[in-house]
């Protein structure tokens, strides 16, 4: 008798013992032109071929760097960096938040991208940049008193690029964690050197150590700028030649002091 009833198996079928396939059988009963078929092998190369250089650009050029600590070593001289300046800190450096493709990847427009404006939020979220080539008079911090025309080159930095977007070229990273690099703002229709114009302004001087400092190939400019700026009595310039201390000589003395 046939169980269930409505099984339309004959008892002769019952008797029989299903043969188990092997893996070599599995294989060979593959129809494995569908798989070298141009019209599927093509269309896959080509989706993973575009997956994988998409990634890549990402990883590249549109993934955001939080901090200099998060750049990579490979990214060091070859890269350089667009953001907005979220706040100056001294004559020679500010803090930058890192828009990857700017405008054109919805940084400022589209939501989930927009730049935070309170401090608290943008707490180990910017990089903070130092100025290459240049050394700008110090203000007064850690019991130190200030350099004369410090608070002048700090007012007139923060002028120049808070709140501006701009682009670094990255050298290297200093013992402070910040990134060294030439810095570039569009004013107007013209993309202007930051360093090189203070320089020009005499609210900074050329860079000078006995190791390390970084111009990319832009010395020759920076010193010619910083002489015409002695030329024409500008800023740091203005005064007799008897009082004048670099930055340079200033951290110098301080160091011997303490």
């Amino acid at each position: 008798m046939r169980w269930p009833p409505w099984s339309t198996t004959s008892s002769k079928d019952d008797n029989v013992k299903t043969r188990p396939s092997s893996w070599a059988d599995a294989l060979s009963a593959t129809d494995w032109a569908t798989y070298t078929d141009p019209r599927t092998v093509i269309p896959t190369i080509i989706l993973t071929g575009t997956a994988l250089l998409l990634a890549r650009v990402y990883r590249t050029y549109l993934r955001r760097i939080p901090q200099a600590v998060n750049i990579q070593p490979a990214f060091w001289r070859r890269r350089s960096l667009l953001g907005r300046v979220t706040s100056v800190g001294d004559g020679d450096n500010f803090r930058l938040f890192h828009t990857p493709g700017g405008r054109l990847t919805g940084w400022g427009w589209l939501p989930g991208r927009r730049i935070p404006e309170k401090r608290e939020d943008l707490k180990d979220k910017t990089i903070h940049i130092r100025l290459a080539g240049v050394d700008a008079p110090e203000l007064a911090h850690f019991g130190r008193p200030s350099q004369p025309f410090s608070r002048e080159a700090l007012d007139w930095l923060t002028s120049y690029i808070l709140n501006r977007r701009v682009r670094a070229y990255i050298y290297k990273r200093d013992h402070y964690d910040r990134a060294v690099a030439t810095v570039y703002v569009w004013r107007w229709f013209w993309k202007r050197d930051v360093g090189l114009q203070m320089l020009r302004t005499g609210l900074a001087t050329v860079y000078e150590a006995k190791s390390g400092a970084e111009f990319g190939e832009l010395e020759a400019r920076y010193r010619k700028a910083e002489r015409w700026a002695k030329m024409k009595k500008q800023g740091l310039w203005s005064g007799k030649k008897a009082d004048f201390e670099s930055p340079r000589d200033y951290k110098s003395r301080m160091t011997q002091i303490k």
